[in-house]
């Protein structure tokens, strides 16, 4: 991969996740990459897919108790809890 600015790795990567259900784990693990190269956080984005298998959450398990929220991925089963705030 050639060496991008940080606007233009900027601009790659909020397309990328416009359309993130049809992409396979070998893209995201290069917008991964770039991201950490360029120092640019993905924020809640990396909540659109599994961290494990790095697939895209399609069709998942989302439980909301007690202020977390669990994603459990149809993939490989590993279930991801975020803190949720409640107002």
């Amino acid at each position: 991969m050639k060496k991008v600015s940080k606007k233009e790795a900027q601009k790659q990567i909020e397309d990328f996740f416009l359309n993130i259900k049809s992409k396979i784990p070998s893209e995201i693990k290069k917008i991964q990459n770039l991201s950490k190269n360029n120092n640019i956080k993905l924020g809640n984005k990396r909540k659109s897919f599994c961290k494990k298998c790095l697939n895209p959450y399609n069709n998942s398990k989302i439980k909301i108790s007690n202020g977390i929220k669990s994603v459990e991925c149809k993939n490989c089963g590993y279930k991801s809890r975020w803190k949720i705030k409640l107002s």
